[in-house]
């Protein structure tokens, strides 16, 4: 039943956001996608990192199938492209897989086998609808948004030294090597997503169920409910509202070399395809989820999520795309939400309830904080940054100690206590 609602939950919201984008004029979603089945993919890299994630729930002979039967299609696909000059690109043969094991669980499997592979299949439509949803979200947030909040939060960043001018100016000088390593990292972060969340499915097949709680839940839940903040902040980041990306629209030419006057801030009118999409950091909260779900993995995955992290920060700041602002934000939101969902599976449990309700007052606080404080956090910076530090800090800390809460009653509920041994009855000769 919970599947079934979210599943019809799911349908629902993309029909809005295809009836929302048909107004605007572009094809939406739902369009979209179902465009990748037959003409080039935008993206062929997720499209196979998608069917991955459904092959947990198979068997080994089926997954060697299904990734051949793939690139067999993709190999038609391109001779066809490449015979009448079409745009080249591979991907359409993971997605017809997938689109075929849905109906192989439709019409050949039954009960929980059908299910399992409906939930599979589930997960990389999933994947690969939020980055069609994603495009869409982006779009309403430029057309319903006229004017933008960049002037508050350059404010407010000056409690916190500047940072993106700082990492921009860094990023500058590391050159065309530490551009092109930071642009694969903040491109591919789906990709390290799925590599991490394979690992942890790692079982299903051998199970035949899914863990009670892995990335690609929270990945999915800190997409869909980060671009309502979109539009309630919208924010374009300071390589467009301070330097030379927002063309006639930028306040000045600022970014990455001098750091932006404090003055009076105020809304800013700004461009209708500039997405509104920096409060908070969903790059920044989508590496974060990586980190603290591959801290359990092997070691080499532990810091291959580690470099993600840093790399993504890095990205962020250094190509002028956020705000030091955003990413503490970023943070407090992927642990308030990750929280949540383990909250859920324990029960409700009134510690976890607690520190959620706690992450979500912190965040709130910082968004109003920037709003309405940002000339007092730039006047005061030695107050307010650390505030504002510690208070990211804060929701850290609540979540670590309810994570090794959790831990330790579930290993304390795992311990077999054996039985005491009965002893034998004499018999009546």
């Amino acid at each position: 039943m919970l599947w079934v609602a979210v599943s019809a939950v799911a349908l629902g919201f993309l029909v809005a956001l295809q009836i929302a984008a048909r107004g605007y004029g572009v094809r939406g979603p739902i369009t979209d996608q179902a465009r990748e089945v037959v003409f080039a993919p935008k993206s062929g890299t997720v499209l196979y990192a998608s069917m991955a994630l459904m092959l947990v729930v198979l068997t080994w002979r089926q997954r060697f199938i299904a990734i051949g039967a793939a690139v067999g299609i993709d190999l038609v696909f391109w001779l066809v492209r490449w015979a009448v000059g079409a745009e080249m690109m591979y991907g359409n043969g993971a997605l017809l897989v997938t689109l075929g094991c849905a109906v192989v669980a439709l019409t050949r499997r039954t009960g929980r086998e059908r299910m399992l592979l409906l939930q599979g299949v589930g997960l990389a439509l999933l994947l690969v609808t939020g980055r069609k949803t994603g495009y869409t979200w982006l779009l309403i947030t430029s057309k319903t948004r006229p004017t933008v909040l960049d002037q508050y939060v350059a404010t407010a960043d000056q409690a916190l030294g500047n940072p993106s001018w700082v990492a921009g100016r860094i990023v500058e000088a590391t050159g065309a090597a530490g551009f092109r390593v930071l642009e694969f990292v903040y491109i591919q972060l789906a990709v390290m997503a799925v590599v991490v969340a394979l690992y942890q499915l790692r079982n299903v097949a051998v199970e035949r169920r899914f863990p009670r709680h892995h990335l690609v839940r929270t990945f999915l839940a800190i997409g869909l409910l980060g671009p309502g903040i979109y539009m309630i902040f919208p924010v374009v980041g300071p390589i467009f509202a301070y330097g030379a990306d927002g063309g006639q629209w930028a306040l000045a030419e600022l970014w990455p070399n001098t750091p932006p006057p404090v003055a009076i801030p105020q809304p800013m009118p700004f461009d209708e395809f500039t997405p509104r999409n920096c409060m908070p950091s969903l790059h920044t909260a989508w590496a974060t989820a990586i980190f603290i779900h591959s801290r359990k993995a092997p070691r080499a995955l532990r810091w291959a999520g580690t470099f993600w992290l840093i790399a993504t920060l890095g990205a962020t700041l250094g190509f002028g795309y956020h705000y030091g602002a955003d990413i503490v934000a970023g943070v407090v939101f992927t642990l308030t939400i990750d929280a949540g969902l383990r909250t859920l599976d324990h029960g409700w449990d009134r510690r976890g309830v607690q520190h959620v309700a706690y992450g979500a007052a912190v965040f709130v606080g910082l968004l109003l904080s920037y709003r309405y404080l940002s000339m007092e956090m730039a006047a005061h910076p030695w107050v307010f940054g650390p505030l504002v530090v510690l208070s990211m800090v804060s929701v850290i800390y609540g979540y670590v100690r309810i994570n090794k809460r959790w831990e330790r009653l579930a290993a304390a509920s795992s311990v077999h206590v054996p039985q005491q041994r009965r002893e034998q009855q004499p018999e009546l000769v």
